[in-house]
C-alpha cells in the first residue's frame, strides 16, 4: 500500500501532462525549430553558391569591382547574422531578415549589372549559376511559408485556454514571423 501511495503523486504529474497538452507543445516546437531548420538550409545554400557566382564574374576584367566587393560584404555579414531557433525572437528575426534582404539586394544589383555584359550572360557556368541561384531564392521562399505556417499551427495551439495557461508555466512562447519587409506592399516604377 505504501508504494501505491509513492506513485500517486507521480501518476497525478503524468496525467497533469498527459492532459495540458505538454507533449503536443513540445512536438509542435519541435517542429518549428525543424521548420526554421529548413530555412536557415536555404539560406546556406544561397551563400554557398556566391562564391562561384563572384568567381565566374571575376573572371571579366571591366567588371565593376565595387559591386563584386558590396556581395562579398552582405554575404559575409548575411552568414554571420545567425539565430538559434530555441530563442526566436521578433528583433533577432528582424536583424537575420535585414542582413539577408541586404545580401539580396546587392545580388539583384549584381545581376543587373551583368547585362551590360553580353559574353558574361552567355558564359555557361554563369548561366548554370544563375539558375541554381533562381531555384534556391524559391526555396528560401517556400521554406519561409513553410516555417510561417508552422509557427502559427504553434502559435494558435500555445495561445487557446487551457494549454496558454501551462504553455507560460513551462516557457512555450509565441514564435515570430517573418513578414514582407517594408515597402514591399507598394509596385516598384519602371521608367524606360
Amino acid at each position: 500500500m505504501k508504494n501505491t501511495l509513492k506513485l500517486f503523486p507521480l501518476a497525478a504529474i503524468v496525467m497533469l501532462f498527459s492532459s495540458c497538452g505538454y507533449n503536443q507543445m513540445v512536438s509542435m516546437q519541435e517542429g518549428v525549430d525543424q521548420s526554421w531548420a529548413n530555412v536557415e538550409s536555404a539560406y546556406q545554400r544561397r551563400a554557398d553558391l556566391i562564391p562561384n557566382l563572384v568567381n565566374t564574374v571575376k573572371g571579366y576584367a571591366d567588371f565593376e569591382q565595387e559591386t563584386l566587393t558590396k556581395v562579398i560584404e552582405a554575404r559575409a555579414k548575411a552568414t554571420q547574422t545567425t539565430i538559434d531557433p530555441t530563442n526566436l525572437t521578433p528583433d533577432k528575426l528582424q536583424q537575420f531578415q535585414a542582413a539577408q534582404g541586404e545580401l539580396s539586394g546587392a545580388l539583384s544589383r549584381l545581376l543587373v549589372t551583368v547585362e551590360r555584359y553580353p559574353e558574361l550572360k552567355a558564359n555557361q557556368n554563369f548561366l548554370e549559376l544563375q539558375d541554381q541561384l533562381e531555384g534556391t531564392e524559391n526555396r528560401i521562399n517556400t521554406e519561409r511559408n513553410s516555417y510561417n505556417a508552422v509557427a502559427k499551427d504553434y502559435n494558435t495551439y500555445i495561445r487557446q485556454i487551457p494549454r496558454s495557461i501551462y504553455a507560460s508555466w513551462f516557457s512555450f512562447d509565441k514564435k515570430p514571423y517573418f513578414e514582407a519587409e517594408a515597402g514591399s506592399d507598394k509596385a516598384p516604377s519602371v521608367e524606360f
